[in-house]
């Protein structure tokens, strides 16, 4: 099997060109087909300048056209970094920064939206424009290219020398402090990642795959990877509303379904009566709740439901077998093929069965670190000490931050995290992303973002925040300004004004664990 991630459309197109492999809106491509226009945009990007491991970035919505400029990019030799197109210009522009990224795929409406920062974009030379039917704007410094000429230009590109140990991709996941994180990942990572999931959710050529997550999300990008790594059919979709992801699955025959718990929560409620393809559907991004499991179960009883845990850092951790359910729902099982993973105590010592401690993954999925980020890398990405006796060169395992517990049969539990990450919609959210735009509004005199517990989003965004001296914040100013800068799934739920200065521990921080505490009781008391 192939060792480079675009090798995976090619291989497939040379067992079966004829199978299909993209369908998006009715338009329907064959193996065969989209080798070809892998093969065309890659020449495009070549001879406008692509160099091996420059950043190619792509911000569109799921369709064709960002399958096909992903893989292109890996063909020509780059690096792609997939942007979730919920994100907003500012967001966007700091993702094309921090990475030098040279060329941008995005589309007509896209670029309007982005054109006043991309001024900041030094190393950007290079704009690919979907979907471009009248005249391409204008903008100082940088080259305008419509698809469509991209994909017309010669189609030879240079073909560099490459291994499975070489850069494939950097996805950008939120930190608990800061900016969101550039995860590099490899060939290897990506394709021992497809790998492993075909083989516990035995996927196979006829598989129907619906992919309803973000490209950018390493769980959406498992969808595409692991279709074409057995040859399978990926149906994209960008839906509007639950009712039709039941829909697309009834028309396109769908066997496999991903989705995190908020989506699950609202599909648990439809009536899934006249469905019959699905083979199988998977959670991760946070924890099922039980209730929602059992919906499924009732609706689906002929449906296996795995559920699974991961990090964008290692990919996929762990999974639990379906036959597993009944005996233990709450767990997020063991480890998948090919990974190994640890409960250790804060020494590197091995937890007993039943004692919290940190998940530690060890294996070939294990990422490249953080894009030019050598401090946080060190500290997320560690020796294992107790597998080091003989060795020159030490293994480096990731140290998840999460809490959880195995019991004596080796089932995972998770308990919680270290860092005061929010976790909604699927998403992990950096509490100061939000905190900054408050700040920004010049309207508060400290403020802080804290997760509460939330039954369909899994946590809520609530931000305290105190008077600014001389200044009465208006909440609606402070929503508006989030609105204008965050995505959705990032706005704040509620704010509470309060007088005074927020709590602080003995370190002179703001006590985000008091005021996490004092929310909770005070949902549980408006709950029960």
């Amino acid at each position: 099997m192939t060792d480079l991630v675009h090798e995976l459309i090619a291989e497939s197109a040379e067992r079966t060109p004829d199978a299909e492999a993209l369908v998006y809106q009715g338009h329907r491509m064959n193996y065969v087909t989209l080798a070809s226009e892998v093969d065309a945009i890659a020449g495009g990007l070549s001879n406008r300048g692509l160099s091996q491991n420059e950043r190619v970035a792509v911000y569109l919505e799921k369709r064709l056209e960002a399958v096909i400029a992903l893989f292109s990019a890996a063909t020509a030799g780059g690096v792609f970094v997939p942007i979730n197109p919920l994100l907003k210009s500012v967001q966007v522009a700091y993702i094309l920064t921090d990475c030098n990224v040279r060329v941008l795929v995005t589309s007509v409406e896209r670029l309007k939206l982005l054109v006043t920062t991309l001024i900041a974009c030094h190393d950007l030379h290079t704009i690919v424009v979907v979907g471009a039917e009248d005249k391409l704007p204008v903008i100082s410094g940088l080259n305008i290219v419509s698809w469509e000429d991209l994909r017309s230009s010669d189609r030879s590109y240079k073909v560099y020398h490459r291994i499975d140990s070489d850069m494939a991709s950097i996805l950008y996941t939120s930190g608990s402090t800061g900016k969101p994180k550039g995860v590099v990942l490899s060939h290897r990572n990506i394709i021992a990642g497809a790998k492993s999931v075909s083989k516990y959710l035995e996927n196979k050529p006829d598989d129907r795959i619906l992919s309803v997550l973000p490209l950018s999300f390493d769980y959406g990008l498992s969808q595409l990877t692991t279709a074409f790594y057995v040859g399978a059919t990926n149906v994209l979709m960008n839906y509007l509303l639950p009712r039709d992801i039941i829909n697309v699955v009834e028309e396109e025959n769908i066997s496999g379904l991903a989705a995190v718990p908020p989506l699950w929560i609202q599909l648990a409620q439809l009536n899934w009566k006249t469905i019959s393809s699905l083979r199988y559907i998977t959670n991760s991004g946070g924890a099922m709740p039980r209730a929602t499991l059992d919906l499924l179960r009732l609706a689906l009883p002929d449906t296996n439901v795995f559920l699974m845990y991961g990090l964008t850092e290692a990919f996929r951790s762990t999974f639990l077998p379906p036959d597993e359910l009944d005996k233990r729902p709450d767990s997020i099982g063991k480890a998948i093929p090919n990974a190994e993973i640890l409960v250790l105590r804060e020494d590197g010592s091995h937890c007993a069965p039943g004692e919290p401690g940190e998940l530690i993954h060890r294996g070939p999925l294990v990422s490249m670190g953080y894009w030019n980020d050598a401090e946080k890398t060190k500290a997320c990405f560690k020796p294992l000490s107790s597998r080091q006796t003989g060795l020159t060169i030490p293994e480096l395992a990731v140290w998840s931050g999460d809490t959880v517990r195995m019991d004596e049969e080796g089932f995972l539990y998770f308990i919680g995290r270290r860092d005061e990450m929010i976790k909604t919609s699927g998403y992990r959210v950096s509490p100061t992303e939000v905190e900054e735009v408050i700040y920004a509004t010049e309207c508060v005199g400290e403020a802080v973002a804290i997760g509460v517990p939330h039954p369909v989003l899994g946590q809520a965004i609530v931000v305290i925040a105190t008077a600014r001296e001389g200044v009465k914040p208006d909440v609606n100013v402070l929503l508006a300004a989030c609105k204008h800068q965050l995505p959705a799934f990032m706005l704040p739920s509620f704010v509470d004004i309060r007088e005074g200065n927020l709590p602080r521990n003995p370190n002179g921080k703001i006590d985000r664990k008091y005021l996490f505490q004092e929310l909770q009781q005070i949902f549980m008391e408006n709950n029960s």
